[in-house]
């Protein structure tokens, strides 16, 4: 049988799923690894650990299927983070990752003189920490002997391309454009944001549209992995794309709602915008990985995260439960949680905040506590916080066109009812959970057969892509007194709190 496997590599952990050739997922394998923060705003990533994972999830499901059934691989990446490799190919320096802030004094200098409506309008992105371009300013100026010796900057897609044997790997326009060095109008690198920082075209991968073959994977690489016969592999692109992609959220009014690490909604559409009120909120406009589509972002850097985070220091109890039971420790801390709004509210900036004031500097706050207010009430109430941030989004997406009528839900946190039924509620849209959660990896082997087989992308969607549960919100004003609330406060701790000294 023919087989497509889809891989995604994200900020906490990496997962190979492969499809038969009518959408059938027949094996799913994850590997999951920890962030690295030795100082302040640093997040890094070890790129060895993450490649060597990449490749165990890859062995570990090709060994599910039939020997040779394998034809093509996609690969979905997280955005931003990138490693800078020698001439021999060995990393010099872990991976820069999105939540990773330094970067955050060159934003305003750099942007201020290359000009930011200038910037934007190359890009399609607004000026933040997460972006490679500050990073890779904050290396030069501070790593210089990483920079001088750095002959290839690769992002985790091109990496994986690369170790997997392709010398010369490829990016899809997709992820290249969440470097901020991309020309999302030409599809090309740009020359001016090259040549203001230093690089050299040649130290980065050829930017070609998702689903196209970058190369084969080395034979005897191929044999590492229980790999067989000629394995082409597909560029796949920035996971939320992928991930929309993999859920069918290609339609107008349609969008995915990614619950990983990071919380984000991804609405397509056809033409680049580029308007005022959209930079003025950070929204960007850059490649889908859906061919010939844009997509702009809604997004929370504090997401799942900030659900890891409460259950490694306040879920010990759940995680040894569910060791000897079998069971999974967030539903288990999930079903602590009141039935009702809770009575806190909680700004949810744990990372730097995404959209829509990309601000680096406010931090999480937690308001209302009392000597009554128990475990179950504060998760709640951080999971409250995080969905009204990606309500804020909407509502200004909304004002600005993108009507979105329609989420589905896909990621580690639409495995659960709990959470979607919450979410549901507070948006107050109907959120439909497709027919499987890992749709990243779906859309990379929707791409990876696309390209195999030479046809489009809508014509296996229909195929592959089934419409699943649809949750609808329990009334109109069960969050609206609280969301008010939500937006005014902001404005207030950061006027009082975490106003920047300059």
């Amino acid at each position: 049988m023919n087989c497509f496997l889809g891989i995604d590599i994200g900020t906490t952990g990496c997962k190979s799923v492969i499809f038969d050739n009518n959408g059938v997922q027949v094996s799913l394998t994850y590997r999951e690894y920890d962030t690295i923060s030795d100082n302040p705003g640093w997040v890094e990533l070890n790129t060895e650990e993450v490649i060597s994972k990449c490749f165990e999830v890859i062995k570990e499901s090709v060994s599910a299927v039939p020997p040779g059934s394998v034809e093509s691989i996609g690969i979905s990446s997280q955005g931003e983070a990138f490693t800078m490799l020698d001439r021999s190919g060995s990393a010099l320096c872990n991976a820069f990752v999105s939540s990773d802030s330094r970067a955050d004094p060159y934003v305003k200098s750099w942007t201020g003189e290359f000009g930011d409506k200038k910037l934007y309008q190359i890009t399609g992105h607004t000026s933040h920490p997460m972006f490679s371009l500050f990073k890779l300013l904050w290396v030069r100026d501070n790593m210089s002997e990483v920079w001088e010796r750095c002959h290839r900057i690769l992002c985790f897609e091109d990496l994986l391309q690369y170790r997997l044997g392709i010398k010369s790997p490829a990016i899809s326009w997709s992820l290249a454009g969440r470097t901020m060095l991309f020309d999302v109008r030409e599809h090309c690198w740009s020359e001016k944001i090259l040549e203001s920082i230093g690089i050299r075209k040649e130290q980065l991968s050829v930017p070609l549209p998702s689903g196209r073959i970058a190369g084969y994977v080395d034979e005897g690489i191929a044999n590492q992995l229980n790999l067989s016969g000629k394995v082409a592999v597909v560029t796949g692109g920035h996971d939320q794309p992928c991930s929309a992609l993999g859920a069918g959220a290609v339609k107008p009014g349609v969008a995915v709602y990614a619950s990983g690490t990071v919380e984000c909604i991804t609405p397509a559409f056809e033409k680049p915008v580029f308007s005022e009120e959209l930079r003025k909120y950070n929204f960007c406009t850059y490649d889908h990985a859906a061919t010939g589509l844009y997509a702009t972002l809604a997004l929370s850097l504090t997401g799942g995260n900030l659900l890891k985070w409460f259950r490694d220091e306040f879920g010990q109890r759940e995680k040894e439960i569910a060791k000897i039971e079998n069971a999974d420790p967030y539903e288990l801390l999930l079903k602590q949680m009141p039935a009702a709004p809770t009575g806190l509210l909680v700004l949810p900036y744990f990372t730097p905040s995404g959209t829509p004031y990309f601000d680096t500097a406010v931090k999480g706050t937690i308001l209302g506590l009392d000597l009554s207010t128990t475990r179950g009430e504060i998760l709640k109430a951080l999971i409250e916080g995080v969905a009204f941030e990606i309500k804020l989004s909407l509502e200004i997406l909304e004002q600005a066109g993108y009507i979105v009528n329609e989420l589905r839900a896909i990621g580690g946190g639409a495995k659960s009812d709990l959470l979607i039924r919450l979410k549901s509620d507070i948006l107050n849209k109907p959120i439909t959970t497709p027919d499987i959660t890992e749709a990243g990896c779906r859309g990379a082997a929707i791409l990876a057969k696309a390209a195999y087989d030479n046809i489009g992308i809508d014509e296996i969607i229909d195929r592959w892509v089934k419409p699943g549960q649809v949750i609808l919100p329990r009334g109109n004003d069960l969050y609206s007194e609280k969301f008010q609330k939500y937006k005014k406060l902001y404005a207030k701790l950061k006027r009082d709190f975490y106003q920047d000294e300059d």
